[in-house]
This record gives structure tokens, sequence and C-alpha cells, in this order.
């Protein structure tokens, strides 16, 4: 039976005792437990009334637990991604710096290799200087590569491959010198103008360079001792001229011989020698 049954009956007997006269001890005794279920009431109503309060906090707290955790999970996530992506970032630094020391290594062989293919020309310019200074040689550096041209007219009569005396003399000049470079291998390059040739025995202008530059190479293993395993011949007719064939002195500049000092391969960017 609850507090407030209890007290719904307590006042009815109380009612029915005072009608019917009951004793006054009687009458008193449920006074007093009247008072006393009435004070159990509205303690039991305080109680309720904490009770709700506590379940109401409760879930407020969990409610804001419930946030809180969300939050911190999300925290926690973007966390995770800043880690991961600064751990990116720094390996791509880190990357990115190795392959930066590499290029400047490169670089700086490079470096060497080009000041020391410039020191060697200037040293050849130097030894060459009095045939220069004549019109028998040219002494140039292109793509890379020192290239002595030799006048074809200096070499050979017009549109034969055979070394005159004049040409056997200054070839023997220009050689003297290159026996100092025991260690290169050359590629010597036959070119000629774009007039066709007039001749039984060259057919062409291919033929005409390619017989030149061999001439060239017999006389230097025959005549001058350099040994054929480091040189090489090559006829380019008119195909590869350096300067235009609408005049005499263009035509002149590309009939020529070409000997090419053949770099070694460690002196070529980004290749080694095996």
């Amino acid at each position: 039976m609850n507090a407030q049954r209890k007290l719904l009956l307590l006042a009815l007997a109380t009612t029915l005792t005072m009608a019917c006269g009951i004793k006054k001890g009687v009458h008193q005794k449920v006074l007093d437990e009247l008072t006393s279920t009435q004070l159990q009431l509205d303690e039991t109503r305080g109680e309720r009334d904490e009770l709700l309060g506590d379940r109401k906090k409760l879930r407020s707290d969990k409610q804001q637990l419930t946030s809180d955790k969300a939050s911190l999970s999300d925290s926690l996530d973007s966390t995770s991604r800043a880690e991961a992506e600064a751990s990116a970032r720094a390996a791509k630094l880190a990357a990115d710096m190795q392959a930066t020391e590499a290029e400047l290594l490169e670089l700086r062989k490079q470096r060497v290799a080009s000041d020391k293919r410039l020191a060697a020309f200037r040293v050849l310019t130097a030894k060459f200087k009095s045939l220069v200074d004549t019109g028998k040689l040219k002494v140039a550096f292109r793509q890379g590569q020192m290239v002595l041209e030799l006048p074809s007219g200096v070499l050979f009569s017009s549109g034969q491959a055979k070394l005159s005396s004049g040409g056997e003399a200054a070839l023997s000049e220009v050689l003297d010198v290159l026996k100092s470079f025991t260690d290169r291998r050359f590629l010597i390059a036959g070119h000629t103008d774009n007039i066709p040739v007039k001749s039984r025995k060259f057919r062409n202008n291919w033929l005409l360079s390619t017989a030149r530059a061999v001439s060239v190479v017999l006389y230097m293993t025959d005549s001058a001792g350099f040994p054929a395993s480091k040189l090489a011949a090559a006829g380019y007719g008119e195909f590869a001229p350096v300067a235009d064939n609408a005049s005499p002195e263009g035509r002149a500049q590309n009939r020529r011989i070409e000997i090419i000092l053949v770099p070694d391969l460690s002196e070529l960017p980004g290749l080694n020698a095996e």
C-alpha cells in the first residue's frame, strides 16, 4: 500500500471516528498515523523529485559525454591525418633532397669534365697556332667535341681522293701534335659542298667524301703509326654543311676533312665507362 493511498484511508478513518464518537485516545492515534503518513508522503515526493532531477542530469551528462566522444574521435582522426600528411611531406622532402644532392654531384662531375675538355682544347689550339694562322687548319669545339678542320683544297686536288704531296705535308704537321693524345680515338669525317661531283670514279659526293676520309685514315696508320683500333672513317657528302653553299666562300668551307677527337664515355654527362 503506497503512502498516498494509506493517507486517504487514514483520513477516511478519522472522519468515521469523529462521526461515530470514538474515544479520544483512539482518535489521537489515528491523527498521529495520519501526520506520520503525510510526512512519509512528502519525503517520498521529495526523493522522487530528486531522483527525477538526477535522471535528467544523467541524461544530460550522457549526451555531453557522447558529444565529447564524437569530438575527440574527430580530433583524433584529424591528428592522424595531419601526422600522415606530415610524414608524407617529410618523406617527399627527404627524397627531393637526395635527388638534389645527386643532381648537384652530377653537375659537379659535368663541370669537371667540361673544364677538362676546355683545357685540352686550349692546349690543342696553342699547339696548332702556326697552322691556324696560315689557314691550313681550323680548331673548333662543336657539340662537346674537339674538331680539327682541314680544307679539302689543302689535302686533295679537285674531285680526287688521293692525298697530294702538299696535303701529306700539312697532314703530317697535324698528326705530329695528335700523337700526344695516345689515349684518344679519332673519327675522320669527309665533307663536300653541294655541287655534284664530275668523275667516273665517284658517282656522288657520298662516295667522294668517304674515299677522302679513308685516305686520311690510311695515311695515319701507314705513315704516321696511329693504331687502326683508334681510328674510324665516315663520309657525309654535302649533308653536314658548316656554311651556306650559295657562295663560293661558303662552298669552300664545306669542302673539308674533320678529325674529331672522340670523347671518353666518362666525359659524357650521365654516362660512365665500363
